[in-house]
């Protein structure tokens, strides 16, 4: 056996490969108090005349969101979050725009199971209500390999675990990759929790992104 305790390391590091980014920003009060009032005025308006939410039941709104005056200054918000992740990840686009944008108003025991936002490039959610029992999103490792051997912890990081909650507050607004799988727990509450989602998708995907990324080296023309 080799003896360790003489050898000398002339440097060490941790290489992180292929991470999964989750962008967190938190607006402050006297300006997400601004947009949210819109906002609940706005809802009140849309379910004026619907029977009450039950318990576990929820309202989804229509997927046009932000094309109401309503939205504005969070569609204006959430345009340029999008544009500070996607300059972070060095990603090469000409323009992006909001595919879909629609409220969530969920009931005691309400939630949403599992899922993900397929084709497009990013999703998220901004809290316009959350209280203690409903603040809360959770996130789960997209590795399917990752967990076949699942040893005990002395801690759970995100180094270790197969699910990641993140805890939100009012005028909170998160951000990740639209694959990622992601859910939100049973509102454990007593009162509504409201939330806005939203998708990102490049506007001339179909005429510059999708193209292929190499080039042949047999002329067609």
């Amino acid at each position: 056996m080799i003896e360790t305790s003489n050898l000398t390391m002339e440097a060490s590091e941790v290489v992180s490969l292929f991470p999964t980014y989750v962008w967190c920003t938190q607006l402050k009060q006297q300006d997400y108090e601004v947009i949210n009032e819109k906002i609940k005025n706005k809802l009140t308006e849309l379910t004026a005349g619907n029977p009450k939410l039950k318990p576990g039941e929820k309202w989804q709104t229509e997927q046009e969101l932000h094309t109401l005056k309503e939205f504005k200054e969070l569609t204006a918000f959430i345009h340029a979050s999008a544009q500070a992740v996607l300059d972070y990840m060095k990603i090469a686009y000409d323009n992006f725009e909001i595919t879909g944008c629609w409220a969530n108003i969920s009931a005691i025991d309400a939630q949403h199971v599992a899922h993900f936002h397929p084709n497009n490039y990013l999703s998220g959610v901004y809290y316009v209500q959350t209280q203690e029992g409903a603040d809360t999103i959770t996130f789960l490792d997209p590795r399917l390999q990752a967990h076949l051997i699942a040893p005990q912890t002395t801690q759970e990081t995100p180094a270790n675990t197969g699910k990641m909650r993140l805890r939100v507050r009012d005028g909170s607004l998160v951000i990740f990759p639209a694959w990622l799988t992601h859910a939100v727990d049973p509102n454990m509450s007593d009162k509504e929790r409201v939330s806005v989602s939203f998708n990102i998708m490049f506007s001339s995907f179909s005429e510059t992104i999708a193209k292929p990324i190499w080039d042949g080296n047999l002329k067609t023309k």
